[in-house]
């Protein structure tokens, strides 16, 4: 276990030192789950110029923009590193499509929170097996549910530490990073498409709407899949 000296340490370095200094106390099992948005962009961006010990991976949820697909392959070339794809259960998704319907997460959230579940929970849960550290690219701006997540915390349902290089990054250091290193983006960002999850269920926000309006826009929830929506308490 980390000792409040090492996460107090952690607090004090930039985003790619913390990363750095995280893979020295776990040379193995330092993981990076990537949604490919412009956060996650960043620290594949800060992962890959320096080298460091920790595998990028992301979940195809079958559903998304096809801009999604060709970043992956602009990410690729440009950093000739592997970015490992996690696919949900065949047999999930078709039970679920079969019960409920193939566009059913429209009717209800329950409908939509079980195909989050089977698109995109159950996926990263296999892809962190064995993993140690889950870096994230969450923002507190984000979201109110993420307002108060610290830079490294311990997740007891998944038996690992979750650790948020950006945490308190804002929407301008965040692009200022990405305009000064070239980072490739989605270009749908440039259409109003601020938080790019699966087609279906992302549209553009318009002018002074939140930035996760665009997700799951037909319902009033806290705008989360469930990857990172259960806090430890």
């Amino acid at each position: 276990m980390l000792t409040k000296e090492q996460l107090q340490e952690a607090e004090g370095l930039s985003a790619v030192e913390a990363i750095r200094r995280v893979t020295e106390w776990f040379p193995e099992g330092v993981v990076f789950s990537s949604s490919l948005g412009q956060e996650d962009q960043v620290l594949t961006d800060m992962i890959f110029k320096h080298t460091l010990p920790v595998k990028v991976f992301t979940i195809d949820t079958g559903r998304l923009f096809n801009e999604a697909y060709e970043l992956l392959d602009r990410t690729t070339a440009r950093y000739k590193q592997p970015i490992h794809v996690y696919f949900p259960d065949a047999a999930d998704v078709e039970a679920f499509a079969y019960e409920k319907g193939i566009n059913s997460f429209y009717e209800s959230v329950e409908n939509r929170k079980t195909c989050c579940y089977i698109r995109k929970v159950i996926p990263l849960n296999r892809a962190l097996q064995g993993a140690k550290v889950w870096i994230t690219g969450l923002r507190a701006e984000q979201s109110d549910n993420r307002q108060d997540m610290p830079l490294i915390e311990w997740d007891d349902n998944r038996n690992l530490y979750k650790f948020n290089p950006l945490i308190r990054w804002d929407y301008q250091q965040m692009m200022e990073y990405i305009n000064a290193h070239n980072v490739p983006c989605n270009p749908l960002h440039d259409r109003g498409y601020i938080s790019i999850g699966c087609a279906p269920c992302t549209r553009a926000i318009e002018p002074g709407e939140h930035p996760r309006a665009g997700r799951w826009w037909w319902e009033a929830s806290q705008k989360e899949c469930g990857l990172h929506g259960e806090r430890n308490k």
